[in-house]
């Protein structure tokens, strides 16, 4: 794609997007800004912010950089706070910030795996709604990321996939709760070769049998999942809320 030749959907338009300093989240960003966004990038550490805004900075990209881990109350009230201090208002959330911190059976799994994968992968975004929302603009637009795994957990992945599904449903619940002045979408993304998911880029076998899954015989792109994220948090989505929107190549999708 020549991205020269994007629309720009986001012109005057204010976009957070968490945990995007690298892989899914650095692509929304990127993308949303090519388009005319001012982005505000963030994640937990200052050299991280630091380089993934230079490397915005040089594409043309109205750029704000914040430090911020998702389950640091004070740290998400900086984010929001510095947001407006610089830009006046917010028009758009991406909520991406995600953990994967064990491969064990859910039985297995430590107390304080469960409750890390609950407050990382859900809880921090509906705290982070509740802090933002009086600040959203009438019209305004949020898209939470959720993952394919949501729909049917696979058992190396099996707490992290039922964390996102609580986000295939969350979606559903605030979207009616925040209607009618913002519209709140989800992306569901299929297997993309991320450091998040090293171990399936990386081992040809496991590869090639997720291509196989895959309708269009590829994994996925953190473009493709940029893409799918702009056109929900712009106004050619407007009539659509309350949606999870799959971009798996055609792999398995429904429960």
């Amino acid at each position: 794609m020549d991205k020269t030749k994007l629309a720009k959907r986001f012109q005057c338009k204010v976009a957070i997007v968490t945990a995007s300093t690298q892989g899914i989240g650095f692509s929304i960003a990127e993308r949303l800004g090519l388009e005319g966004a001012s982005v505000v990038i963030s994640s937990r550490k200052q050299q991280n912010v630091d380089e993934a805004a230079d490397k915005l900075r040089a594409k043309g990209i109205e750029v704000l950089a914040i430090v911020c881990h998702v389950s640091n109350a004070q740290q998400r009230k900086n984010l929001i706070d510095k947001t407006l201090q610089k830009y006046g208002k917010i028009d758009v959330l991406v909520s991406n910030a995600a953990v994967n911190p064990s491969a064990d059976p859910i039985l297995q799994t430590q107390d304080s795996i469960l409750d890390k994968l609950w407050e990382i992968n859900v809880k921090s975004t509906i705290l982070l709604l509740k802090d933002i929302a009086p600040h959203l603009q009438k019209g305004s637009s949020v898209v939470l990321i959720s993952s394919v795994v949501g729909y049917n957990p696979p058992p190396i992945m099996a707490m992290y996939g039922v964390t996102k599904t609580m986000v295939l449903g969350l979606t559903k619940a605030l979207a009616r709760e925040m209607a009618p002045k913002t519209r709140v979408n989800c992306v569901v993304p299929g297997f993309v070769p991320t450091r998040f998911v090293a171990l399936y880029a990386t081992n040809d076998a496991i590869r090639e049998g997720l291509e196989k899954k895959a309708l269009i015989r590829r994994l996925g792109t953190t473009e493709d999942m940029a893409a799918a994220t702009a056109f929900l948090a712009s106004d050619d989505a407007s009539y659509i809320t309350g949606e999870n929107l799959v971009v798996a190549g055609g792999m398995p999708s429904r429960l």
